[in-house]
């Protein structure tokens, strides 16, 4: 049935929308209008200054969890852990913490949790109508659902190493988890703890409210303090945007939007901001939040092992290391200088914070390109460039974006790839989709392109030779890909290429940050300025061009070095192909440099250097109506609209932000946007009336002084991603974001015309759309789409095969071109492939002994020993335990294996340690990441044991004593497991 219902975006703009009532994800022309219509937690922003975000909840656990990670690593290896955890550290303390590095870098831990929370806020545009996201209507059992699937998804995505997709994942479950405490009455009935339930599958609701028991009173005089009726039930507020009918007697949401609050009972029971129906109650919604997601990050971080767990919580202090390589006949050369680059890498940092997080692999050819490797493992990698060899090819381009792309989507944000061939792209169709991929993940690509200029000159004088050489177009769409990601695209013969690879030795030190960056092209003599800051070291300087090219670097100082000179007062710099390189020398001599240029032909500046100050930045758009809030925005901004970015600012304490600017690649126009903090070194910056065209970020601030706090410096840091703006929109939005093996997802989406910023409601037109996904899944979709009244629809269907394996992502490019085709627009979707899960039991554990062998001196506790036996299964029917670690305790674990009566697979645990450390915590976990603890001490009296189920197969397991264990008679190992069971069960019920 269909409900008509009058959404006010704006003051001004009222209209009526007609939506399906029983509908979870709305149509793209309603969830514009339903833009305003946020009713959880502020998802980004709170801007009076008193109410707790979602960004808020979900940074503070992200950070506590991840100390307390650190400091038991720390524990665990004798090391001091001096960090005082709470919801007040920062991402510096916690990365300080837990790193040894003088040189610090949090941009990759801020980026990866910005990550969960921009996954997070997006779930109120997304899912806005969606009772179990938000656990509106008691429909407890649904976002349960919700939790325990997208936390399956999460544990999925780990294990097959797909950290970016785990982050979003696990984003969007927060916000289902935080929205609990805000919508139920969890809070009012007098907890003070997690309902941990919501996260365990295998245990039962309780105490939920019937359909037909009554929940609330009317609110008096809009005072809704005492509306709850006095019971013990668990219930939560009705919503409703359409009409104002619920269950006689329920509690409703509250709020402006929602229809049922004005009827009886009136008024709401939520707190999702300070001035809510409940929300003198807000602080305390939050602080349970809080523990939850920590409750819940913690549940994974046992399932997948603390080196995983700080994996996905991106604390890193360097990039991925990534290839895409040509593996044609001529490329021998090449892959063997990948190889001693990469194992030079490898080599200098293992075991040190430096050391790649990950390392991935693409190879391409003509007919095929791939298979991707992604591992952390770091000989794994060498193996897998081991085995690469050069044969084929001669005659034909080669798949050189395919297997880009492939890096693209399987690479974490913000990461250097570096592509290497010496033949044109077959596959130049794709360069809308790389381009999109590149501006979406904002990935910095760097082409090695060998033997260019000897392959042209055969062409041009040879006979018989088989060619594989680039016309100017062909090297033009390498450089233009490049120019879009804030890389170079550098020439070089295949003498020359160890030379050129020094570039990816600069970028894999920790903390690199661009200063300035700039492409001319045409070209033109030009001179440009770039400020060098105190914290600022190793600062080098990259310039392509050809090889007339000359230039002059000057330092603030005005001492002035000519490209004449390769060893000077400011630098020393060798040439090979079309790139300089620049080691500058900035000692005492901060302040305003300069690089002059002197060419007509097209070339490049780009100047980096290491330094813990940094950015990042994520496109937003405004929820207008009464939030006022922001949402994750995919694809290009609109030309001639607003511009909203969220930035945030890696060692908040010690810089101050005065400017943020849109620079165009001419370098003609620059728009300055209006900042607004929102706290923790994070800032809103709006941009009015952004023009069409290609833009590259600038920040500049202040920089204390790390050895003076009174003495300021300037700095600037410039984004390498340009922002390109765009007059199509194009909004996509799946249904789920999981889909399962051999199943078919559908993903609507809308195109429109806008001029200045808005839809173009008499525009018409066709527009041609390309839809692509990195995995070479199996989707239909339309060539075009014709624009009516500004607008047009369409699907997409993909089809996963039943071969899928749980825990891969696939993104999906959706892509709208106009006639003219010199204007397009795209949207990103990510999906993960997670098969459903029938094991919800955790691992069950039997103790089977626990010697007292301990004297009772504590100084005598050096020469004694003490040991642990139990028993622990995944049950007939279950996935089966698939590890077992020590989460507490410092002593040595051997596992057996064996079978019990009943034919389950059972796990022997012996545990010995010093007497000095009389306590064990054991943590199982099976295949699909459910996890069980088992507890042991030294004094028999208090030994005890830790399972998931209440209910214990007392005989089976006996019996699995008897035959799996040799630690004292078998009178006694029944009759002790008989105790311990009886006393478990009474403790447990």
């Amino acid at each position: 049935m269909q409900t008509g219902v009058v959404v006010c975006t704006m003051l001004s703009e009222c209209k009526q929308v007609m939506l399906t009532k029983t509908q979870e994800v709305p149509t793209f022309d309603e969830a514009e209008l339903l833009k305003g219509v946020i009713y959880s937690f502020h998802p980004l922003f709170s801007f009076d200054g008193k109410s707790t975000t979602h960004r808020d909840i979900t940074q503070r656990a992200a950070l506590r969890k991840t100390a307390e990670v650190c400091r038991d690593i720390a524990a665990s290896e004798g090391r001091d852990f001096s960090l005082t955890i709470d919801d007040s550290v920062s991402f510096a303390e916690v990365q300080t913490a837990c790193s040894s590095t003088s040189l610090r870098s949090t941009f990759m831990f801020i980026n990866s949790i910005a990550n969960m929370y921009l996954s997070n806020a997006i779930v109120d545009v997304a899912y806005a109508l969606s009772e179990k996201h938000h656990f509106d209507n008691e429909r407890f059992h649904g976002g349960r659902d919700v939790i325990t699937t997208g936390v399956a998804a999460v544990k999925a995505s780990v294990r097959r190493e797909n950290f970016v997709a785990g982050r979003s994942t696990l984003g969007g479950v927060f916000h289902t988890l935080q929205d609990f405490y805000s919508h139920s009455n969890w809070v009012e009935l007098g907890n003070i703890a997690p309902y941990s339930t919501l996260i365990k599958p295998e245990q039962p609701l309780q105490n939920l409210a019937g359909l037909s028991t009554p929940t609330c009173r009317n609110c008096i005089g809009g005072n809704c303090g005492t509306n709850l009726l006095e019971q013990s039930l668990l219930t939560s507020g009705y919503f409703n945007l359409f009409s104002p009918e619920k269950p006689a007697g329920k509690c409703s949401h509250g709020g402006s939007f929602d229809q049922t609050s004005t009827h009886d009972p009136v008024g709401g029971i939520n707190k999702d901001a300070v001035d809510s129906s409940h929300g003198s109650l807000h602080q305390k919604a939050a602080d349970l939040a809080v523990d939850a997601t920590l409750e819940l990050l913690e549940d994974i971080r046992q399932a997948v092992g603390d080196k995983n767990f700080l994996r996905l919580m991106g604390l890193s202090q360097a990039s991925v290391l990534c290839f895409v390589i040509d593996t044609t006949g001529s490329m021998s050369d090449d892959i063997a200088e990948v190889k001693r680059v990469s194992f030079e890498i490898i080599d200098s940092k293992r075991g040190t914070p430096e050391e790649p997080p990950a390392y991935i692999l693409v190879p391409f050819n003509d007919p095929d390109f791939g298979p991707l490797t992604v591992t952390t493992n770091a000989d794994i990698f060498k193996d897998s460039i081991n085995k690469l060899t050069a044969s084929g090819g001669g005659d034909t381009p080669e798949f050189a974006l395919s297997g880009l792309q492939l890096a693209l989507t399987a690479a974490p944000p913000s990461s250097e790839i570096f592509v290497f061939t010496d033949a044109p792209a077959k596959d130049f169709y794709l360069k809308s989709t790389i381009t999109a991929l590149i501006q979406s993940s904002k990935c910095v690509v760097t082409f090695m392109i060998t033997d260019v200029f000897a392959r042209r000159r055969r062409r041009r004088g040879s006979q018989g030779v088989a060619s594989r050489s680039m016309s100017q177009n062909d090297a033009q769409l390498y450089s233009d890909l490049a120019q879009a990601s804030g890389g170079q695209a550098i020439e070089v013969s295949k003498s020359d290429l160890s030379f050129a690879t020094r570039v990816i030795l600069d970028s894999s030190a920790t903390a690199v940050v661009t200063v300035f960056q700039v492409v001319r092209n045409p070209g033109r003599p030009d001179n440009f300025t770039f400020t060098v800051d105190g914290s600022l070291r190793n600062m080098t300087a990259y310039i392509t061009g050809t090889s007339s090219l000359t230039f002059e670097l000057t330092s603030s100082t005005g001492v002035t070095q000519s490209s004449s000179q390769s060893s000077g007062p400011l630098a020393s710099f060798t040439t090979a192909g079309n790139l300089h390189r620049l080691n500058i020398n900035t000692d005492n001599q901060t302040g305003l440099w300069e690089i002059r240029v002197n060419s007509n032909d097209p070339y490049s500046v780009k100047v980096t250097g290491q330094s813990s100050v940094n950015f990042i930045f994520n496109l937003v758009e405004a929820d207008e109506g009464g939030r006022g809030d922001f949402s994750l925005k995919e694809g290009r901004p609109l030309s001639g609209g607003n511009a909203s970015l969220l930035v945030s600012v890696t060692e908040s304490d010690t810089v101050k932000v005065t400017e943020v600017t849109l620079l165009d690649s001419s370098g003609t126009t620059e728009v300055n946007g209006s900042l607004q903090s929102v706290g923790s070194g994070n800032f809103l910056v709006t941009f009015s009336g952004v023009p069409a065209g290609d833009f590259v970020i600038r920040l500049r601030g202040e920089e204390t002084s790390s050895t003076s706090r009174s003495t300021q410096r300037s700095f600037q840091r410039q984004a390498s991603t340009q922002i390109t703006t765009s007059s199509i929109s194009v909004i996509a939005q799946a249904n789920n974001s999981n889909i399962e093996p051999g199943s078919t997802i559908s993903v609507p989406f809308t195109v429109a015309t806008t001029a200045n910023g808005v839809v173009n409601d008499s525009a018409t037109g066709t527009f041609t759309v390309q839809v692509n996904n990195d995995r070479g899944y199996s989707l239909t979709a339309p060539d075009t789409v014709t624009i009516a009244a500004g607008k047009a629809n369409g699907t997409v269907t993909l089809t996963a095969p039943a071969s899928a394996v749980s825990g891969t992502d696939v993104t999906l490019t959706i892509q709208a071109e106009n006639t003219a085709a010199n204007d397009i627009n795209f949207t990103v979707l990510r999906l993960s492939i997670v098969a459903k899960v029938t094991d919800i039991t955790r691992p069950v554990c039997q103790v089977v002994s626990s010697s007292t062998n301990c004297p009772s001196s504590p100084a005598l506790c050096t020469s004694s020993q003490w040991e642990f036996v139990a028993n622990l299964t995944d049950g007939i029917n279950g996935t089966g335990i698939e590890s077992l670690t020590i989460r507490q305790g410092n002593g040595t674990l051997n596992t057996s294996t064996a079978t019990g009566a009943e034919g389950e697979n059972i796990t022997v645990a012996t545990y010995s340690a010093s007497c000095c450390s009389q306590n064990v915590v054991l943590a199982a976990v099976d295949r699909v990441g459910n996890v069980g603890t088992c507890v042991g001490q030294a004094r028999e009296s208090t030994t005890n044991v830790s399972t998931a189920a209440p209910v214990l197969n007392t005989t089976s397991m006996t019996t699995a004593a008897l035959n799996t264990t040799s630690a004292g008679s078998p009178t006694e190992s029944i009759s002790r497991y008989i105790y311990l069971s009886v006393a478990f069960s009474i403790l447990w019920n």
